[in-house]
């Protein structure tokens, strides 16, 4: 097969058969791999998505900052705040001089506010030990405090252009349906061959584009509960196209309270008291009244409990008067 002029540079997989190990499945059909890479490939090239923290060469500091941001945040409200946040913060040295009610107050937003706290140990890591300038291997990077796996190999893949491996929950979903044949939507490859198909897939050199453009095509196209086969880009080359019945997950529970989940509650104490002026404390007597107008008996010791859980985790501080509280400074 020919391939496309924007693609021509691309090193297939037809060219490095000789290196490929033994494939541990034989299920997986891998022989479709190099015209898997044309079509994704080429498919990017035209229609990747366009966002602030894409850019030929980004900011290694960009990178670490909006992958942190995009772990559990959609892809719209990270365009939205990523620049107001790197306004305020541009480098890791401004972010590393800030205080935690400072960083919480700029999260606003964005949930799951011990991402914030993470973020910023992590840059103050980076400053007190490798001067301010985010390291480029995977051990270095490994070292520093609040980042996985994931947010390593994205780091290395995208902020460095190495040949790594990235996985995460949407390229997992597109290699599973890709190269096996599947019959519901919650089938998924088992992860040790996921692994082996991961490495021997992306085309060597280019890493960046290649797992940006699967993240794509499975958050348009791929998606978890209706694959949009009819107009997925890669749809030829999937052994599971238009095969996936439409499974629903089970719910798994998690602790709760008044019918929300805790996390949910915790988001809006760290929301109320971040509306306070900087210093000032919450009793916790005008917290409830403020979560629960009309209050049950269970209500009290619950909020204890979570307020406990929230000072743990350096969010909050008690202030000075009994039974109140602050954004930690």
């Amino acid at each position: 097969m020919k391939i496309p002029d924007n693609t021509s540079h691309i090193e297939t997989a037809a060219a490095r058969k000789t290196g490929r190990s033994a494939n541990p499945d034989p299920s997986v059909d891998l022989t479709t791999m190099e015209l898997v890479q044309v079509m994704v490939l080429g498919w990017y090239a035209v229609h990747a998505r366009r966002f602030v923290w894409r850019v030929p060469n980004p900011d290694p500091y960009v990178v670490l900052v909006s992958e942190t941001m995009l772990q559990q945040t959609q892809t719209a409200r990270v365009q939205e705040k990523l620049p107001v946040f790197l306004e305020q913060f541009p480098d890791f040295s401004a972010l590393a001089a800030t205080d935690n009610a400072t960083i919480i107050r700029a999260w606003q937003g964005m949930g799951y506010n011990n991402r914030a706290l993470r973020l910023r140990d992590c840059a103050r890591a980076v400053v007190e030990r490798f001067g301010g300038v985010l390291p480029d291997t995977a051990d270095d990077l490994r070292s520093l405090p609040g980042l996985g796996p994931y947010t390593v190999s994205a780091i290395l893949s995208f902020a460095f252009h190495r040949d790594v491996v990235v996985l995460d929950v949407n390229i997992r979903r597109l290699y599973s349906r890709l190269f096996l044949q599947l019959t519901t939507t919650l089938e998924v490859m088992p992860q040790s061959l996921l692994l082996h198909v991961a490495s021997e897939v992306y085309p060597r050199g280019h890493s960046s584009e290649w797992h940006q453009a699967c993240m794509d095509i499975a958050a348009q196209y791929c998606t978890a509960r209706s694959p949009r086969c009819l107009l997925c880009p890669i749809a030829k080359a999937c052994r599971s196209a238009f095969r996936l019945a439409e499974a629903v997950p089970p719910r798994v529970s998690e602790p709760s309270h008044r019918g929300k989940p805790n996390r949910i509650w915790r988001g809006r104490i760290v929301e109320i008291l971040r509306g306070l002026p900087p210093g000032q404390t919450m009793g916790l007597t005008e917290l409830r009244s403020r979560l629960f107008p009309i209050e049950e008996e269970t209500d009290g010791p619950w909020l204890e409990h979570i307020v406990a859980a929230l000072e743990r985790d350096g969010l909050i501080d008690r202030g000075e008067a009994a039974n109140s509280i602050r954004l930690r400074s």
